[in-house]
């Protein structure tokens, strides 16, 4: 194998890690899955279902992921792979996550435990005692 080819090879394996922590990350964050299978992860990555069980199987052995138990083929995040998928996933999509208009963000005046029965203009419908 060339040095260009593995050099490809290094970078795919790279993208796809990313990918996949990612999807698993957000899947187990908005309550839709802690566990998937290849076919679903791919059918979710739109990318073949052999491509995606080749790296979930690399994935696996780097630590990442890990199997459950059963007859078929599910991962799961380690510890170690759901930390990588948070911190990929904030990195690529922090622009995407912040509060948004009428939103309060970290650190808002409201947050502060002097405030806590007082209105914030961004949450007026949380404030105590309304």
């Amino acid at each position: 194998m060339t040095s260009s080819a593995r050099g490809r090879e290094a970078l795919e394996g790279l993208y796809w890690r990313t990918e996949i922590l990612q999807a698993m990350y957000w899947m187990r964050g908005e309550g839709l899955a802690t566990e998937t299978d290849p076919l679903e992860l791919a059918r979710f990555l739109a990318a073949e279902p052999a491509s995606v069980h080749a790296q979930l199987e690399r994935l696996t052995e780097d630590g990442y992921l890990e199997l459950t138990p059963g007859r078929l083929a599910r991962y799961r995040l380690t510890e170690v792979g759901a930390a990588e998928g948070r911190r990929s996933f904030r990195d690529e999509f922090e622009g995407f996550t912040r509060a948004g208009h009428g939103e309060c963000g970290p650190g808002c005046w409201c947050q502060d435990p002097k405030h806590a029965a007082d209105a914030c203009p961004g949450r007026p419908e949380l404030a105590r005692g309304a």
